[in-house]
């Protein structure tokens, strides 16, 4: 079973070193079973592959004409995470996410700026992949563009049309609702709403208002593709159906993307891959849920948009994907200052526990000793790796899990203060919990690519960027304050810390001098 290879609390390849010995662990009897939301029958179900050990994954991919925004960054941090998870659990995953290089809005936006759609969507696909490599996300397996699937495209609609499903009109090619029973077995909806959502206007050539396109006859100054119908070039649906056919085959296992693309795009992919091929079948159908602003989906049409580009310039990429990880995958994100804040301050408490335990073991960790970890810290580790598993096989309650790495951050902390006085009985204890810190995050994507102390760096600037400040003009401040305490003047000193606090920077007095650090902003 792909499951039992990680039977026992794993270690990174970058931290097996510091791992503790594997008899610390306990091994658990099993995994629990793999549960996800399938919106097709609206429930959690068990997952099983229908290849054991393998799992073939679609999930749509972004329109490549502007930077992409943070309800995109949403999207593909949730099947990241479960990208990772089941990679975690040993499954060999086929990951597949395509990229829609050819749109209405790309030729649109490609006329204003004068430039080619080739152009145009080859250099916003370039910003989207540095965009996912801050943010963590892993490759996926394959990348395919619509460009490149022309071929594909057009044997899909030929056999769509050989079955009777679609008809030709004027160099355009439309699917018939009518011919397919199923249509709207995915969203639930009526025939009367079908036209919410949809790319484009109404078509009084259509047999039925619903039917869509699969082709569309060239227009002048648009690129295009020879077809058995004209010129032209694909629809917006037939592509995802074309692609994942030829990655994963006519039936695999997870198809995924926002809500938003249940009606119409994942409801006309399933009908027309069906019409083509009956035996066509998504076993588990899952979406996310959207980022909002204002009780409003957060798009680009709409213009209430934050690019991922505008966050990381604030803050910390991590501190973004922490915030997105925060809800759970299935349910809306409210987007706000304060919740970013939150999250870069969780994300700073974590590298900064984690950077004091490594400094702390530093001189420790080569000696070498024989010593079990404490039983108190064993039974914790334990209990942690146990509700990690359960969490994350419940349909990926990132919530809880998050939550759940508190405990872990007091007891090192606590451990930390007492190795001062007694190292040999805390020594272990820091290790066997730092690894099983490390770990966990490392699955969930959220160790820093750099070091530590560099992480923390970067969210000091951050921090100072959203304070509009300079270090060395904080340093000023501080030192003013240092003067006023020095000459009994509290109410200038006080005055100076609270001013501070509320852009979130939080002053603290130690024997060696004043230092500081980011912290949520007082309000």
């Amino acid at each position: 079973m792909a499951e039992e290879a990680q039977a026992t609390p794993p270690t990174t390849v970058a931290e097996e070193a510091q791992a503790p010995p594997p008899t610390t662990v306990a091994k658990a009897k099993a995994l629990p079973q793999l549960q996800l939301f399938n919106s097709m029958t609206k429930t959690k179900e068990p997952f099983q592959p229908r290849v054991e050990g393998k799992v073939g994954m679609y999930v749509c991919g972004v329109t490549p004409y502007d930077f992409s925004h943070i309800g995109h960054a949403r999207a593909y941090v949730a099947f990241d995470v479960l990208y990772r998870y089941l990679k975690f659990l040993g499954y060999e995953v086929e990951y597949v996410r395509n990229f829609t290089d050819i749109d209405d809005k790309i030729i649109r936006r490609a006329n204003e700026r004068g430039e080619t759609v080739t152009s145009l969507s080859s250099r916003f696909i370039n910003e989207f992949l540095l965009d996912m490599t801050e943010l963590q996300c892993l490759p996926p397996t394959s990348e395919p563009r619509v460009t490149d699937h022309i071929q594909h495209i057009l044997d899909l609609i030929t056999k769509i049309m050989e079955n009777g499903k679609a008809y030709a009109m004027e160099g355009d090619v439309y699917f018939s609702v009518d011919s397919f029973p199923e249509y709207l077995s995915l969203s639930g909806r009526k025939l009367d709403q079908n036209q919410a959502g949809a790319r484009v206007a109404f078509d009084t050539r259509k047999r039925n208002p619903a039917d869509f396109a699969l082709w569309k006859a060239a227009k002048e100054g648009e690129p295009f593709w020879d077809s058995p119908w004209g010129h032209g070039r694909p629809g917006w649906h037939i592509e995802c159906s074309a692609m994942s056919a030829h990655y994963l085959g006519h039936v695999f296992d997870i198809h995924g993307g926002g809500k938003d693309l249940i009606f119409p795009h994942h409801e006309n992919e399933l009908a027309q891959s069906r019409a083509a091929y009956p035996e066509s079948e998504v076993k588990c159908w899952m979406h996310n849920g959207f980022v909002n602003k204002d009780d409003k989906k957060m798009a680009k049409s709409d213009n209430n948009f934050f690019t991922i580009r505008d966050i990381i310039a604030l803050y910390h990429p991590m501190a973004l994907r922490f915030f997105l990880m925060r809800t759970h995958y299935r349910s809306d994100v409210n987007h706000s200052d304060k919740a970013l804040e939150i999250a870069s301050d969780r994300v700073y408490y974590i590298y900064q526990t984690l950077s004091d335990c490594e400094e702390a073991l530093a001189i420790h960790r080569q000696e070498g000793t024989s010593a079990p970890v404490p039983a108190e810290e064993q039974k914790m580790i334990e209990e942690h790796h146990k509700a990690f598993l359960d969490d994350m096989s419940d349909d990926l309650k990132t919530t809880d899990v998050l939550d759940g790495f508190m405990n872990l951050l007091k007891a090192i902390n606590s451990n930390l203060t007492d190795l001062k006085k007694q190292p040999a009985d805390h020594i272990q204890a820091l290790i066997a919990l730092e690894a099983e810190l490390k770990d966990k995050l490392s699955i969930l994507g959220l160790m820093p690519p750099s070091s530590l102390a560099e992480a923390l760096k970067q969210l000091k600037d951050k921090a100072l960027k959203r304070a509009g400040l300079t270090e060395e003009e904080l340093q000023e401040q501080i030192e003013q304050r240092n003067v006023a305490r020095k000459n009994k003047q509290f109410e200038v000193s006080d005055r100076i810390r609270r001013d501070l606090a509320t852009k979130g920077i939080a002053l603290m007095d130690e024997p060696s001098g004043t230092v500081w650090r980011p912290s949520e902003p007082e309000s």
